[in-house]
């Protein structure tokens, strides 16, 4: 895996978390260099729509993308206390 791109919240915002040198490589080829620390510390979120592209940019690439949800059911619904 080059990237992991894991669910974060109800909206379908995205932590977006380099897995592999390449991975790495290539998102900094795609992101200012402002970015390149929070790239490496796995702390850039990126909203459902960007990730779509990003997949399939990086995909198009050659890039091994997973995406996975941080989300449990009970989160999804309100709590009634």
């Amino acid at each position: 895996m080059d990237i992991c791109l894991i669910t974060i919240d109800n909206n379908l915002n995205k932590s977006l978390q380099p897995k592999s040198a390449i991975g790495m490589l290539w998102l900094q080829t795609h992101f200012d260099d402002d970015h390149w620390e929070a790239l490496s510390t796995s702390t850039v979120i990126i909203s459902e729509e960007n990730s779509k592209l990003l997949i399939e940019d990086a995909s198009n690439a050659g890039l091994n993308i997973k995406c996975f949800s941080d989300i449990s059911m009970l989160d999804l619904f309100q709590k009634n206390n």
